[in-house]
């Protein structure tokens, strides 16, 4: 099964509560108004301010905020910012470790397909959609499926 780590979960929740929100806040007000501990949400807020995707002020009237728009942040994002780049496999074609039967494996360039497709489809749901649609995603289905 493919899951994300419990810290990407974590992200998920902190920025969903930032967009909902606003503004700047603490990290110690996100973390109360998400249940999130206080070690786990300064943790994630590192990770996020790294990729740009939350920001952070200093001073009395500082905090965090977002640091983009909510519909210029996809989900594919969110995930890279805690886990990396996006792969279901080790299989890509921008891999520096070559496995060594790449020559022989019959599976060489398939997984990119999936691995782009997986991409593509958590980059098509922002977090502005997130927050605004309580309905979970479907991703789009396929016209036809191959033979």
């Amino acid at each position: 099964m493919f899951r994300i780590n419990k810290l990407t979960d974590y992200a998920v929740v902190l920025l969903v509560d930032m967009a909902r929100h606003g503004g700047q806040r603490s990290a110690q007000q996100i973390a109360a108004d998400t249940g999130v501990p206080m070690p786990t949400v300064a943790k994630v807020l590192k990770l996020l301010a790294r990729d740009g995707l939350v920001v952070s002020t200093r001073g009395a009237g500082g905090g965090y905020g977002l640091g983009r728009d909510a519909v210029r942040i996809t989900v594919a994002d969110m995930i890279q910012a805690v886990e990396g780049p996006i792969a279901l496999t080790s299989c890509v074609e921008s891999a520096e470790d070559d496995c060594g039967i790449e020559s022989l494996c019959p599976m060489h360039g398939h997984w990119n397909r999936v691995n782009r497709a997986v991409h593509d489809a958590l980059s098509s749901l922002t977090l502005a959609e997130m927050v605004s649609d309580p309905q979970p995603f479907r991703p789009p289905v396929p016209a036809t499926l191959p033979a």
